[in-house]
């Protein structure tokens, strides 16, 4: 686990996302890729404002590359005097196409779980995207933060496919832990006992304690959040869009964890 992709762009989660892929590339001793993105616009007018709303497009295409021009000056000179290795790349796309396509060679993309402030770009809808076709964990970061912790980690284990495969990718982050916690919300559905993901840890040398709750009314994704409260975790893995409690219906643990988790969240689908 050592390249780790950012997103660049000059909205409100870039420095969380920027000081978290920071602390990850550095805990990791990696690489970091920086993907620049400046964004396509998106027009809507009648078929009468054709000429119009392609003008404006032009218009808007040119405002986005000076900003994220102005955003790479002064990112650059910022990662310049930082002690890790990085690359740049700049890209005018939607921000999901972009990642997807640079995140084959990828180990771990760092993200937004989504913008606070604003409503653009969709950075929720992004991370939903690159989560579904990516083939590797994603780091979404809260737009507020500022760095990543990596001393207590809190896995959600469900037991399902999607929760090992996220287990099995995010090891070497795991290692670096101090204290790793295994936590199931019990169902009828799991595949894989806690038991069985904490064996498997443990021939990494990762030392987990196992924590099962049988609560079949309160949503799984409260019952995590509390969970990793009362733990002082800094950041949460789970499996995303799987079966069984952690999924509920089209994904809803998922997209309340993204909506609204205060903690870094490491998916993986």
């Amino acid at each position: 686990m050592k390249n780790v992709l950012l997103l660049v762009h000059d909205d409100e989660g870039q420095e969380a996302r920027l000081q978290a892929a920071l602390d990850l590339t550095r805990a990791l001793e990696g690489h970091l890729s920086c993907v620049d993105v400046s964004l396509i616009p998106v027009f809507v007018g009648d078929y009468y404002a054709g000429y119009y709303a392609g003008a404006c497009e032009a218009q808007m295409l040119a405002d986005e590359r000076t900003r994220e021009d102005d955003n790479k000056h002064r990112l650059t000179a910022r990662l310049a005097n930082e002690d890790v290795v990085w690359d740049w790349e700049d890209t005018t796309d939607l921000i999901a196409e972009a990642v997807l396509d640079r995140a084959l060679l990828a180990d771990i993309v760092v993200l937004n779980r989504r913008l606070d402030k604003g409503a653009m770009p969709d950075m929720a809808e992004a991370a939903n995207r690159v989560l579904m076709h990516a083939r590797v964990p994603v780091l979404a970061m809260p737009e507020g933060a500022r760095g990543l912790r990596t001393d207590r980690a809190l896995v959600a284990w469900d037991g399902q496919a999607s929760s090992a495969a996220t287990l099995r990718a995010v090891v070497p982050l795991l290692a670096r832990a101090r204290q790793v916690d295994i936590l199931m919300v019990r169902d009828s559905e799991e595949r894989l006992p806690p038991d069985d993901a904490a064996r498997y840890l443990s021939r990494h040398g990762i030392h987990a304690d196992i924590r099962v709750i049988d609560d079949a009314t309160t949503p799984a994704d409260r019952i995590i959040l509390d969970e990793a409260r009362k733990l002082g975790s800094d950041y949460i893995v789970m499996g995303a869009y799987g079966r069984g409690r952690l999924r509920e219906v089209f994904g809803g643990v998922t997209r309340r964890m993204l909506a609204g988790s205060p903690l870094p969240l490491v998916l993986g689908h």
